[in-house]
C-alpha cells in the first residue's frame, strides 16, 4: 500500500513539473496573433492584471490536470508493481516448500 501511494504522489509531482515547463510556451503560442508580419508590433490595449490572472489561472488549472493524470499513472504503476512483488513472493514461497 505504501509503495502504491508513493508512486501516485511521485506521478502527481512529475505531472506538475511537466505542466510547469510545457504550459507557458503553449499559452504564449495560443495567444500569439496570427497574420502579423514578423517583427511588427501589435497595437492593442490590454489590462495587464486581467492578462496575468488569465495566464496564472490557466497554468494552475493545467498543473492540477497534469497532477491528476500523473497520480493515476503512478497509481496504476504502483498497483502493477505490488502485484508483481506478490507473485514473486508466492513463487518463491512455493518453491521452497
Amino acid at each position: 500500500m505504501k509503495t502504491t501511494v508513493l508512486f501516485a504522489l511521485l506521478g502527481a509531482l512529475t505531472g506538475i513539473v511537466i505542466a510547469s515547463y510545457a504550459v507557458p510556451p503553449a499559452l504564449s503560442w495560443y495567444a500569439e496573433p496570427a497574420g502579423i508580419p514578423h517583427g511588427d508590433q501589435v497595437q492593442s490595449l490590454v489590462q495587464i492584471p486581467q492578462v496575468i490572472r488569465y495566464a496564472t489561472s490557466k497554468l494552475i488549472q493545467w498543473q492540477a490536470i497534469a497532477a491528476g493524470i500523473g497520480a493515476v499513472v503512478g497509481l496504476v504503476l504502483g498497483i502493477a508493481l505490488a502485484n508483481r512483488r506478490k507473485r514473486a513472493a508466492i513463487d518463491t514461497a512455493g518453491r521452497r516448500t
